[in-house]
C-alpha cells in the first residue's frame, strides 16, 4: 500500500517542478539569438544530439544547455515545462509546438520574434520559419511555453538580425564576407582575432579577417562600437571600402549616374571606381546606390581593383 501511496506523490512533485520557469538573470535575448543561430545548416537527424546532426528537441536542448538551462529530451517532455504563453505574448526565446504527426505533440522550435522560429526540420535541418506560415506551420500550431525569461534590453538589435536572416547570404554579401575577401585580395594577416567590436568575438569564424580590415581603416563600425557581420552591405557603401582598400584615385573627369542623389556622401567613391574601368553601374545609367551588393559583383569589383 505505501508504494501505491508514494509512486503518485513522486509523480505530482515530478511534474509540480517541471512548470518552474527559469529567470535566467544573466542571459539576454541577443544571448538566445547568438546561441540559435550558430547552428545554422546543421543537418537534422533524428535522435541527433550533436552538431553531426540534430532532431528538433536535441536542438531546442542543446541551445538552452549553451544558456545554462537544462531542458527535457523530448518535444513531448519539454511541453510539460514552463508556463503556457498566448500567441500574442510571445517573446524571443519561448518554446513553440506543433503537431506534426495527428498525435499531439510531436516537434518544438524556439520563436525569435517578428514572427520567425528558428528549428530543426526534416529536409532542411536547422533553419528559420514563419510561425504562421499558411501552408504548414501555421495549422500545426500547439501552444508555447516560457522556460526562462530573458533580457530584452537588446530587443531592437534581436529584431535586425530576424530581418537579415531572411536575406539569402548565398547571393548577397554579408559585411564579414566583404571583410574575408578584402582580406584574401590584399593578403592581410588574419591571425589575431581579436578586434574592437562588441558583436564580433575572438570566436567568430571571421573575426581575423575583420580585425585584419579594421586596423588598416578599410572598413569601420557603425558608430555604436558594433560591426554588424551579418548585415548586408550596399552598393554605395561597397564603393567606399574599395577605394580605401586598394588606395584608388581619381581617373579623369568626375562620373556622375542618372540616380546619383545630390550630395550624397557616396559619389566622390563611385566616381573613383567608374572612372577606373572597376564599374559601369547597373547598365541602364543608374548605379543603384542603395541595392544591396551581390557576392558575384563583389568579386567583379576586387578583380578588376587588382589589375
Amino acid at each position: 500500500m505505501k508504494k501505491k501511496w508514494l509512486l503518485p506523490v513522486f509523480a505530482s512533485f515530478m511534474l509540480f517542478t517541471t512548470t518552474q520557469i527559469d529567470k535566467a538573470e544573466a542571459a539576454t535575448t541577443s544571448d538566445v539569438t547568438d546561441s540559435a543561430s550558430k547552428y545554422l545548416g546543421v543537418p537534422y537527424l533524428y535522435g541527433g544530439t550533436t552538431t553531426k546532426g540534430l532532431d528538433c528537441s536535441g536542438y531546442t536542448s542543446k541551445v538552452f544547455a549553451d544558456l545554462g538551462i537544462e531542458l527535457n529530451r523530448t518535444s513531448g517532455s519539454q511541453y510539460q515545462q514552463g508556463t503556457a504563453v498566448a500567441k500574442k505574448d510571445l517573446e524571443i526565446g519561448d518554446l513553440l509546438f506543433f503537431n506534426t504527426s495527428g498525435k499531439g505533440v510531436s516537434h518544438v522550435a524556439i520563436y525569435m520574434g517578428e514572427g520567425k522560429m528558428i528549428h530543426s526540420q526534416t529536409g532542411k535541418g536547422v533553419s528559420y520559419s514563419n510561425v504562421d506560415d499558411p501552408y504548414y506551420w501555421g495549422s500545426r500550431y500547439i501552444g508555447a511555453k516560457r522556460v526562462a525569461t530573458f533580457d530584452s534590453e537588446q530587443a531592437e538589435a534581436v529584431k535586425e538580425e530576424v530581418k537579415e536572416a531572411a536575406i539569402d547570404f548565398t547571393v548577397y554579401a554579408s559585411r564579414a564576407e566583404v571583410a574575408v575577401q578584402i582580406a584574401k585580395a590584399l593578403n592581410l594577416d588574419t591571425s589575431d582575432k581579436n578586434t574592437n567590436f562588441t558583436d564580433v568575438k575572438p570566436t567568430n569564424e571571421h573575426a581575423g579577417a575583420i580585425a585584419a580590415v579594421s586596423k588598416l581603416g578599410i572598413f569601420a563600425g557603425d558608430g555604436s562600437g558594433k560591426f554588424n557581420p551579418s548585415s548586408p552591405i550596399t552598393r554605395a557603401q561597397i564603393s567606399k571600402v574599395l577605394v580605401q582598400a586598394f588606395g584608388l584615385k581619381q581617373q579623369g573627369n568626375v562620373v556622375t549616374f542618372a540616380d546619383a542623389p545630390a550630395n550624397h556622401w557616396a559619389n566622390e567613391f563611385i566616381s573613383i571606381l567608374a572612372s577606373s574601368g572597376i564599374t559601369e553601374g547597373n547598365g541602364n545609367g543608374n548605379f543603384g546606390y542603395d541595392e544591396m551588393l551581390k557576392i558575384s559583383q563583389l568579386q567583379t569589383f576586387i578583380e578588376r581593383a587588382q589589375k
